[in-house]
């Protein structure tokens, strides 16, 4: 294997796109299928399957109370158990996110998805056993303890997608997350009609359902390969990475994979997993940590949760029946996973940048709209019919690139020993700002009425302002690639001509005739 010449750089090298471009494997697809439909698929499905059976949930908590303690429950009492119940999702999250980095370190990224499904299994058992045993907190306790597996999915599926995926398929591969939750929430609207189990006799089985696809991913993914890249720079096992490749990419030869994750090894000053802290203090990844919070932050104030809010009230003032009402509200999870879809086909063609920059601008628009058409609703007949066709629009906007794209950055951006400890911060901030809306948007709401919208253009206009000017594209570019992008801006020093890093491995034979490496570690940071 020849050196390449002094008068390329590494940059060049790394991204030199002689790499066979492999058509997608059924290995590929089956661990991106089935490691989100045990993991983002139940968040998306536990964003919304609680809507549907308020009502009974409620009376629930009342004749709980009525036999417990005699009398009907407060009304300030039945509204904070309500609140308790929905917004401790968001609590047990944040706990998810911050645990995340210890067990993936422990089990690796497979191993966590697959130890997930316990929290997920529990918490389907005291969800839909609460009734029965006539407790309100086994729904509390089950509500918390399926946000802490969400909140570790949502860092642990990305990690685990990012990582299996070659870099020219890396952003489809990894939008399965984002197309899992669209169809996740869209499933929790389906069930959760009238017809099927939106019934005071079977709410109950719509927290059953959750045991489903975890008991599946529990069947399928103990059959698929471990990350490579895990396997090779952190378990140090070569020889298991490389049948991880294979199986992965379906090809024999993966020394150009193998190759290409050493490199990126070489550049380490050190292959230890990074801790929070050490990241913070980090010059290396400043810009990254700063773009990966801002983009996190800006996908959960953009206002899409706060889009709900409105939706059933436009409706009425359409002049829908109350009873239509569910069947319609099912085109907001429809429109959720088309274009969710859609940005998975053609975020490959099209890039990351692109598509977050063009997803929070368009909806800044459509929020503007809307204020609009809802200050004047009450004016003209028809515009309550715009005002729906804004809320659409608004989470059109969001599905095609933020409500996937930040997750596939979060991998994208770090080194592999950095990785870890950025999903623990991209996660923190993720569950933290969605408590923040969830607390602060009722009492906006209150205060500005219909301009309450504003406040999200402004944050949409703002990402959009700061991911144009800051974030560079990275579709496919390796880790090495998209860390050098960063090096000028972070003021770090970029390997000089002449002396960039050795793509080439010493091979050297060992006593049983078998090629060992002999690796050099050169650190351009």
């Amino acid at each position: 294997m020849k050196k390449p010449k002094g008068g390329h750089d590494d940059h060049k090298v790394s991204s030199d796109p002689g790499i066979e471009k492999q058509s997608i494997t059924a290995c590929l697809l089956g661990a991106a299928f089935f490691g989100a439909l045990g993991s983002s698929f139940l968040y998306g499905y536990n964003l919304s399957v609680v809507n549907a059976p308020a009502l009974y949930i409620k009376a629930f908590y009342n004749k709980t109370w009525v036999e417990r303690y005699g009398n009907p429950i407060p009304a300030e009492t039945a509204t904070m158990l309500w609140s308790i119940t929905v917004s401790i999702f968001a609590i047990g999250g944040l706990f998810g996110a911050l645990s995340v980095s210890f067990i993936i370190k422990v089990v690796g990224r497979r191993g966590t998805l697959l130890l997930n499904n316990i929290f997920a299994v529990i918490a389907a058992l005291l969800l839909s056993l609460g009734e029965i045993s006539k407790s309100f907190e086994m729904l509390i306790i089950g509500r918390i303890v399926m946000g802490v597996n969400s909140g570790v999915a949502l860092s642990a599926l990305p990690m685990y997608l990012g990582e299996i995926s070659p870099r020219h398929i890396r952003g489809f591969i990894g939008q399965f997350n984002s197309i899992l939750i669209c169809l996740g929430v869209f499933t929790g609207q389906v069930l959760g009609l009238p017809e099927l189990l939106g019934q005071e006799s079977r709410w109950n089985f719509l927290f059953s359902f959750l045991a489903v696809p975890a008991i599946l991913q529990l069947c399928v993914l103990p059959f698929l390969p471990e990350s490579p890249r895990y396997l090779l720079m952190e378990k140090r096992d070569e020889k298991a990475a490389e049948k991880a490749f294979q199986r992965f990419l379906g090809k024999k030869d993966v020394s150009q994979e193998l190759e290409e994750v050493h490199a990126e090894a070489r550049a380490q000053d050190n292959l230890h997993t990074v801790s929070v802290l050490q990241m913070l203090r980090s010059p290396a990844v400043r810009w990254q940590l700063i773009t990966i919070i801002i983009t996190m932050a800006c996908y959960q104030l953009c206002g899409l949760n706060a889009i709900w809010y409105y939706t059933n009230g436009i409706l009425r003032e359409a002049g829908f029946a109350e009873n239509i009402l569910p069947y319609i509200t099912l085109s907001t999870g429809a429109v959720e996973t088309l274009a969710a879809i859609i940005s998975g086909l053609v975020i490959e063609r099209i890039g990351r940048k692109p598509l977050l920059i063009f997803g929070f601008s368009s909806m800044a628009v459509f929020f503007s709209l809307l204020t609009v058409f809802l200050y004047f609703q009450n004016s003209v007949a028809w515009l309550p019919y715009l005002s729906y066709v804004c809320i659409l629009a608004v989470i059109a906007a969001f599905c095609s690139g933020p409500g996937g794209i930040p997750f596939v950055l979060t991998g994208e951006l770090f080194e592999q020993p950095y990785r870890p400890a950025a999903f623990m911060i991209a996660g923190t901030v993720n569950w933290l700002s969605n408590f923040a809306v969830g607390l602060l948007f009722p009492f906006i709401q209150e205060k500005l009425q219909s301009f309450a919208f504003l406040v999200f253009v402004v944050v949409c206009i703002l990402g959009s302002i700061y991911l144009c000017v800051v974030l560079p594209e990275t579709k496919n570019k390796t880790f090495m690639d998209i860390s050098l992008s960063f090096a000028r801006i972070n003021k770090m020093p970029c390997p000089p001509p002449g002396h960039e890093i050795e793509l080439t491995l010493s091979i050297t034979p060992d006593k049983n005739g078998k090629t060992q490496e002999v690796t050099k570690m050169e650190s351009f940071f």
